[in-house]
């Protein structure tokens, strides 16, 4: 960029100007050699923020480094159209946390206008990546209801779509059904399956290319440049896409396991599935004789909320169940109807379903079924009776299986054979057959980071880290839950529908149209070179200096979102798009290598160097948090807001994440005479908070062999630590924060002091 002009606008409202000395900060600024320092009332006021554009717009200057309130409030009032600016906290993480006209709380608000000022100087307006033609149209795999309603929801927001299908019709399992459950109100009774309608909409529509007996056979590249290889009827055609929704949906749980429950032993025996083809077909009639069957029990949890089996619950089987037993009433109001439960989930409008089908004269029993026999005794463990109880005589025993997410072919896979395996009976620590490299797998030094699931990939992403799209332990693709439901670890790349969870027919189609809103973000923010979730718009990009690159391979192993390939010299190959800007790569840079333009390992170290660091005999310790800006930085914002007080000792430097952390930064704020460093973060594990997915995770590895750094300096290993701090953690944040200065108030001062 052209010579950097920073201007420092130190704000006086909202209790700062009575807390501590503006005027001293701005002899800071100067000392800082900052071209311009202002003071204000309220530099988000009309008159402040006017202030800042006149000088902007005279060219008195080119960076504003704004010294107010936090980074995560007032951004429109600070936007000056595309004008870098730094954002110096002097009221949530100053002033607001620490006791007013107190001379540890002034070298507090000094220091942190000197780190925004050094981030300043080391820190450029990124140029997006924007080479070349970018799709607009998405890519739906999959034709049931999911995937039909993403590709009607695309269409509707002006996208072109390719619809692919592996079996030669469209609908999924939903075809098959002779009734829904009901999703308009009063919510009281099975509903008109209207899925041939979407059907016949899908195919009517000319913005939706429809392929049936499709498969993929290869993708490639990025947002807004997936080339995807389409194998149709033997024949192999190239399509180029923006963005591609998996609604791949699912498959039953294999009945064959369930011997205990009777399903093989007995031909009265049946699943939901199965029921529902009678249902369709006119009639509920017993497989052995043909006869009316005037009896039935429905057994839920059929292998459900079981380790031997399924482990999760599918929570539709519940309104299904009551959906086929109203049926049956409806058809037969002498049949008896029983649905024995364990806990019955009916959630909502359901809840009006569930008294419908008590009204009709549907007996629910609240117990387990410990088994069922070849003449149909059902043995019940009565949950109210507190003893096991034999239902004899039944026609009918109808088994709600569960719902096993396809995130992978299932042609692949064994079902017939009962052999359907979870992705949590292989080992994780076993390699992954790569596509296209040499070799059948990385070194046993570089295992994949997750494990493969059963059956072949429904996408043959030709990525660094795989084929497959990343699945959770019970085979659901993998997203961050709260913060980004639809979105997988591939960028570009969404699910929705029951590979996501199990969900019902009006779920599937809301959770569409989510997807697709995802999709539509991707090919737009791709064309104009921005980032997706959850540094929505970042226009930077990971820069690779390959002159002094060691191809040491640890950026492209530890991305999380597959976004570093390897070009065919082995060196690091970046895929801009795929990139969301979380800086782990250049965390794991053993060479520092990698940088973004707005983000870079120098910014940093000039941050931590620009703290002022007391010497041993001021008795003032120095602990630097290199926090996460997801979770840790908003929990301490907001303990400032409820007023926390916390120690003044603590300088707190924002990071994208914990991934991105070079332990340059330790041994710097050590050798700067530091006394204690805390790296801030979010939840690691298989129920992460990570907003990055495994950054915190990747932090924790590398402070294992921080251990060797601090020997090496004759320090102790308590002057490092790490944190799980969550969002929702203000509330005791700040004792995390105290707890660790106690800690290191009982080590002698760092010896580096003063060198």
């Amino acid at each position: 960029m052209e010579d950097r002009k920073p201007g420092v606008y130190l704000c006086k409202g909202c209790g700062i100007g009575q807390a501590v000395s503006v005027d001293e900060l701005e002899t800071v600024a100067g000392e800082m050699k900052a071209p311009l320092c202002r003071q204000h009332d309220a530099f988000c006021a009309d008159d402040g923020v006017a202030a800042i554009k006149k000088d902007l717009a005279d060219g008195t200057v080119n960076q504003v480094v704004v010294a107010a309130c936090s980074s995560r409030v007032m951004t429109d009032r600070f936007d000056f159209d595309g004008t870098q600016v730094i954002r110096a906290n002097l009221r949530e993480q100053v002033v607001w946390s620490h006791p007013a006209g107190d001379e540890d709380t002034q070298m507090l608000a000094a220091d942190n206008v000197r780190m925004a000022i050094a981030q300043a100087g080391k820190t450029a307006p990124p140029e997006p990546w924007t080479e070349g033609e970018f799709s607009q149209r998405i890519l739906v795999v999959g034709g049931g209801v999911s995937g039909l309603s993403a590709a009607s929801e695309a269409a509707k927001a002006g996208h072109d779509v390719l619809l692919l299908e592996r079996s030669d019709q469209l609908g999924g399992w939903a075809r098959k059904w002779a009734r829904r459950m009901p999703h308009r109100p009063p919510y009281r009774d099975p509903q008109e399956n209207d899925v041939g309608a979407l059907i016949a909409a899908v195919e009517a529509d000319p913005a939706i290319t429809v392929k049936t007996g499709a498969t993929v056979a290869k993708t490639q590249g990025m947002p807004g440049k997936f080339t995807v290889e389409v194998s149709q009827g033997g024949a192999e055609t190239t399509e180029t896409v923006g963005a591609i929704v998996a609604a791949t949906g699912w498959r039953p749980y294999v009945p064959n396991k369930l011997g205990h429950l009777g399903y093989g032993a007995a031909p009265d025996v049946v699943t939901g599935i199965e029921l529902e083809e009678m249902l369709a077909d006119g009639g509920v009639k017993r497989k052995s004789d043909g006869s009316p069957a005037k009896l039935v029990a429905f057994v839920q949890c059929a292998g459900s909320r079981d380790p031997n089996h399924l482990p999760y619950c599918s929570s539709v089987c519940c309104g299904v169940s009551i959906k086929q037993a109203l049926q049956i009433k409806q058809a037969d109001p002498e049949a008896s109807v029983y649905i024995i439960f364990q806990e019955l989930r009916t959630p909502g409008t359901a809840e009006e379903f569930y008294r419908q089908a008590q009204e009709a004269g549907v007996i629910f029993m609240k117990g387990n079924v410990k088994s069922v026999d070849s003449e149909l005794t059902v043995t019940v463990d009565d949950a109210l009776l507190g003893e096991e109880v034999p239902m004899f005589g039944l026609d009918l025993v109808v088994l709600a299986t569960g719902m096993v997410p396809n995130a992978t072919n299932v042609d692949s896979a064994t079902p017939e054979t009962g052999e359907d395996q979870l992705k949590s009976d292989i080992d994780p620590l076993s390699p992954i057959p790569v596509a296209g490299y040499a070799g059948a797998a990385p070194p046993a030094a570089e295992r994949a980071e997750e494990a493969v699931p059963p059956g072949g990939p429904i996408l043959n992403l030709q990525y660094r880290q795989g084929p497959h799209i990343p699945v959770l332990a019970d085979g659901f693709a993998d997203s961050h839950y709260i913060c980004f439901p639809y979105e997988t670890r591939r960028s570009g790349i969404y699910t929705c529908g029951p590979v996501r969870r199990p969900m019902d027919i009006a779920e599937s189609a809301e959770d569409a149209a989510g997807a697709v809103l995802k999709a539509i973000q991707a090919v737009r923010g791709a064309a104009e070179g921005g980032s997706l979730h959850p540094r929505v718009g970042d226009l930077s990009f990971p820069k690779i200096g390959l002159d002094i690159c060691t191809r040491c391979r640890r950026c492209t192993v530890e991305c999380p979102f597959g976004a570093i390939d390897e070009d065919e010299n082995d060196y690091p190959l970046v895929n801009p798009t795929r990139c969301r800007r979380c800086g782990t790569c250049m965390g794991a840079c053993p060479v520092r290598t990698i940088s973004f333009d707005n983000y870079n390992i120098q910014m940093i170290s000039e941050m931590i160097n620009a703290v002022e660091v007391p010497d041993e005999f001021e008795e003032k310790p120095r602990i630097l948090v290199l926090a996460c800006e997801n979770d840790a930085c908003p929990a301490i914002d907001m303990a400032g807001i409820k007023r926390a007080q916390y120690s003044a000792y603590v300088r707190i430097i924002p990071v994208r994440c914990l991934g991105s952390v070079s332990m340059l930064w330790v041994s710097d704020a050590l050798s700067r005479g530091f006394d204690g460093i805390m790296l801030m973060g979010c939840k690691s594990g298989d129920d992460y908070q990570c907003h990055f997915v495994k950054g915190s995770g990747i932090a924790e590895e590398r402070m294992a062999n921080i251990g060797e750094t601090l020997e090496s300096m004759m320090l102790e290993r308590e002057r490092v630590t790490s944190a799980e701090v969550s969002i929702a953690d203000s509330g005791s944040v700040a004792k995390v924060l105290d707890d660790f200065v106690a800690k290191l108030g009982e080590l002698d001062p760092n010896p580096f002091k003063g060198f």
